[in-house]
């Protein structure tokens, strides 16, 4: 018979996380709630792995909560069931609307957006002024990366006249923020077309769906190939890669066609891929670049660029306690 690990949680500790979870929820929701709803604010974090022995975050979304445990052998598989149910209990949510995930911290195993379920249920979340679709079961991540909601307010502000890249678009949430600040055209590259799709219904939800925008089913390094051969050219970009991926053509070949099997490590490969963003940059443009990398080593001195600063401490918003939930920095062609 296999042995517990040894630091087993028993069903005596379970209880006991289960009810300081609870109450740092309750006090966390009654702070937050108020204030992110005049601000039009419907996504936000209300516990960030605040005490040690409690691995989990939860989050809030519009009336439903999402609580993820950080997978380790010593809580089993009754422990995650048990925390959102005392996160429901104490926010008031019913059982419909309580959502769990089970997250790797090796986030080399596997695809960055792999299918969990297949409900297909999407519903309505706003930020501020825009809305975007978000669904809570089927995958990993659920449509809206909220803590960058303060850098989608940067780019918003870059945006007016610009023409805009947004590489590993995801589900375009950085699009929908450019395009209403005022973006003279926008580009969305993403290897997915689910998530292809997922931008073009979150530009109409906006109202900001029309032919300036273009949406481009690619790996990125593809892409930039492409865009360089054609003399393209962008004036702001926004580039937030997965940590790992199987890359086909990726970065780390330098835009070549190697076959399967090639993998992109963000630690290894950024400098080469914000060389080929640069590229296709016109001279004294703006490119962000984002990474969610909890163990990032930056190489960003050799690039052609100026005016390079992190502006990590102004993407973070007071919701989240991890300071480096992820790291951001802006820098402008030459």
């Amino acid at each position: 018979m296999q042995s517990k690990p040894k630091h087993f949680v028993t069903p005596e500790k379970t209880r006991h996380h289960a009810e300081i979870l609870a109450n740092r929820v309750r006090n966390r929701f009654r702070h937050l709630s108020r204030r992110f709803k005049r601000e039009g604010i419907e996504c936000f974090r209300l516990y960030d792995r605040d005490i040690p022995e409690v691995r989990a975050v939860v989050d809030w979304y519009a009336g439903h909560v999402v609580v993820a445990e950080y997978e380790r052998l010593q809580t089993g598989p009754d422990w995650l069931p048990h925390m959102a149910r005392a996160v429901a209990q104490a926010l008031g949510v019913p059982p419909e609307k309580t959502h769990t995930r089970r997250r790797r911290t090796n986030t080399k195993e596997g695809p960055r957006y792999g299918k969990i379920d297949f409900k297909k249920e999407r519903f309505k979340v706003r930020e501020r002024d825009l809305q975007f679709w978000v669904n809570l079961d089927d995958y990993l991540d659920t449509g809206l990366f909220s803590d960058h909601r303060d850098t989608r307010v940067i780019v918003r502000k870059l945006a007016a006249g610009k023409d805009f890249l947004n590489l590993y678009a995801y589900t375009g949430a950085f699009t929908c923020a450019a395009a209403a600040g005022g973006a003279r055209t926008t580009v969305s590259v993403d290897r997915s077309l689910n998530y292809i799709n997922w931008i073009k219904d979150n530009l109409e939800l906006n109202g900001l769906w029309s032919p300036q925008h273009t949406l481009v089913q690619s790996d990125v390094a593809k892409f930039l190939a492409q865009a360089r051969r054609e003399r393209r050219s962008f004036t702001l970009a926004f580039v937030d890669p997965p940590s790992f991926f199987s890359a086909r053509g990726g970065p780390a070949s330098g835009g070549k066609d190697p076959g399967m099997g090639t993998t992109f490590d963000i630690n290894r490969d950024h400098p080469e891929l914000l060389r080929n963003v640069l590229k296709v940059m016109a001279p004294g443009s703006t490119v962000l670049f984002s990474t969610n990398h909890q163990r990032f080593e930056p190489r960003l001195e050799g690039l052609p660029v100026k005016n390079l600063i992190e502006l990590t401490p102004k993407t973070i918003p007071e919701d989240y306690r991890n300071r480096r939930v992820h790291r951001c920095w802006q820098m402008e062609s030459l």
